[in-house]
């Protein structure tokens, strides 16, 4: 078992690995759209992209200690999957044009909630299908 300094080295390890492959994120929204990315490598980008942007988490933050597991589990989980699938040279270009991505500021493109509130939707209504 852990003593309390071990479990605070192990802890911030895990949270810099966890903001390190967040960081990967705009790399993999670009090479969602990259033509030479592999059809499998796309849908898990778009998976992956959909859930970092969803409002809505697997596990709502407000449950204690849970709440939060999505954060760093489930996301970076989802992001590693993703890197490993997408070619590295293909992933190299991105990661070097996500650099500077957010140069201009925020993109203000909304529509690119469109399908995930479409998703959710969707998936609200199947429920409440299921318990009516």
């Amino acid at each position: 078992m852990f003593n309390c300094k071990e479990y605070n080295i192990f802890m911030d390890k895990f949270k810099e690995k966890v903001k390190e492959i967040k960081k990967n994120v705009p790399a993999v929204f670009l090479s969602l759209k990259h033509p030479d990315t592999p059809l499998i490598a796309k849908v898990s980008a778009a998976i992956t992209i959909g859930y970092a942007l969803s409002p809505i988490d697997l596990i709502p933050d407000f449950i204690p200690v849970l709440g939060y597991l999505d954060d760093l589990i489930i996301l970076p989980l989802l992001i590693t999957i993703t890197l490993k699938l997408i070619p590295k040279d293909i992933y190299e270009e991105c990661r070097i044009q996500s650099e500077n991505i957010w140069a201009d500021g925020k993109p203000k493109k909304w529509y690119y909630a469109i399908p995930i509130i479409l998703i959710w939707i969707i998936f609200i209504i199947y429920i409440i299908k299921i318990f009516i």
